[in-house]
């Protein structure tokens, strides 16, 4: 393992495109300088995203899990099946932040699952304060809180100016999952 000296916490949000890809670029070249990094996904259904074989060619300095149910979460309407994948991936979540084998560890949608209400915003605040010094933590998704935003030293809004669906051009394969 790589120590960072002083780890901090990134988030990545806003309505824009790229939050999940910020944080796989900053894998790929964690990765590339010996870095070993570990990608925990909320909310991501049963599969079909890209990343997902592409990140198992960076193995073993690179390690991702996914957790999700299938269907659309609507905000309200906490569907057991979501609130118990993402208990899932925030229980894996805590094991690899105090386990001191990775450098830097990403929450991908952890945002979403706090907007969602399917997590307690205190149980995050918990996590992030006991981030060991030598990890770097990264949370993406939208609707960020204000306490997450004054405990991260990095907060980088994704901007939606312009985007295919609205002229009706759906999601593809290997650009947007």
């Amino acid at each position: 393992m790589t120590n960072i000296p002083k780890g901090l916490i990134q988030i990545y949000t806003g309505d824009g495109k790229g939050k999940t890809t910020a944080a796989l670029g900053l894998t790929i070249r964690a990765v590339g300088h010996g870095f070993r990094v570990y990608i925990i996904q909320f909310m991501k259904g049963k599969g079909g995203y890209g990343e997902l074989e592409g990140l198992k060619r960076l193995q073993p300095e690179c390690q991702i899990e996914h957790f999700g149910a299938q269907g659309w979460v609507h905000k309200g309407e906490n569907i057991e099946e979501h609130i118990q994948e993402v208990r899932k991936a925030f229980i894996r979540a805590n094991e690899i932040l105090l386990s001191g084998e990775w450098d830097i560890i990403i929450l991908d949608e952890i945002l979403n699952a706090l907007w969602f209400e399917l997590i307690p915003e205190s149980e995050v605040l918990e996590l992030l304060s006991q981030k060991p010094t030598h990890v770097e933590l990264v949370l993406t998704g939208r609707n960020v809180s204000q306490a997450l935003i004054e405990k991260a030293d990095l907060v980088t809004e994704m901007v939606l100016i312009k985007h295919p669906f609205e002229k009706g051009i759906m999601a593809r394969l290997g650009i947007e999952y």
